[in-house]
């Protein structure tokens, strides 16, 4: 038992053991007090208007909840998607709860280090750490192939957890300007919580920033919904 757990925390797996440990105290905290950490971050997508996300600061959960369909990276030549773009959408941290991807994909590089530092007894010295890099690419494998089959399960239920809510017919304010094919944002308070979806134009025009917007339907891939301007 010793062993193992000299093993677990050895200089090679010292800082995957912590940020592992630290995930599972995250998960707990989640789960006992019902506490969300939310994460803010600025991202410059540069995405086709079917990506459901824009050069904008936008919502880490956001980015983590999009729809993205294979289509869209590989079909659309139009599009100028960066690499980090490319990878996070494939290796599902776009699509799914960006720490339930995340959360996989550490354990996975956990794992697969742990057990082969183990098995050639090198959690301990330099070759240890060239088996720690090189375990990165099998564990965004098994990432991929382990969260895939989770999307049609998360499709159903909005970021909160909570049943997906119909917005067509709500009226919200839209968070930035657009016209023609743009995507934007627009927030929509339900039951005393806000809420922010993508929209576009329903016929291409203008929709002002902190104009007032009515959903009038959803895109076919679901991706994001047609608004156009309220006027009382």
């Amino acid at each position: 038992m010793e062993n193992i757990i000299d093993i677990i925390f050895s200089s090679v797996n010292l800082p995957l053991s912590i940020f592992t440990i630290i995930l599972i105290l995250y998960w707990l905290l989640t789960m006992i007090s019902g506490i969300d950490f939310d994460l803010d971050i600025d991202v410059d997508a540069g995405l086709d208007a079917n990506t459901g996300l824009e050069s904008s600061n936008i919502d880490f959960e956001d980015v983590a909840n999009a729809e993205f369909n294979e289509k869209d990276v590989a079909g659309n030549r139009r599009m100028q998607l960066k690499w980090w773009q490319v990878f996070l959408i494939y290796f599902n941290f776009v699509g799914l709860p960006f720490m339930f991807t995340f959360t996989s994909f550490v354990f996975a590089w956990w794992f697969i280090t742990l057990t082969v530092t183990t098995i050639t007894h090198s959690y301990s010295n330099s070759i240890g750490f060239i088996f720690m890099l090189a375990s990165f690419i099998p564990a965004l494998i098994f990432t991929k192939v382990f969260t895939s089959p989770f999307k049609g399960f998360f499709k159903g239920f909005n970021k909160n957890g909570d049943k997906a809510i119909d917005f067509i017919g709500r009226k919200g304010t839209s968070l930035s300007s657009i016209e023609k094919d743009k995507l934007g944002n627009a927030e929509f308070i339900i039951d005393g919580n806000p809420m922010s979806v993508y929209i576009k134009s329903l016929n291409g025009e203008k929709i002002s920033f902190r104009e007032i917007v009515l959903i009038i339907k959803e895109s076919e891939d679901k991706s994001f919904y047609y608004a156009q301007v309220y006027n009382d």
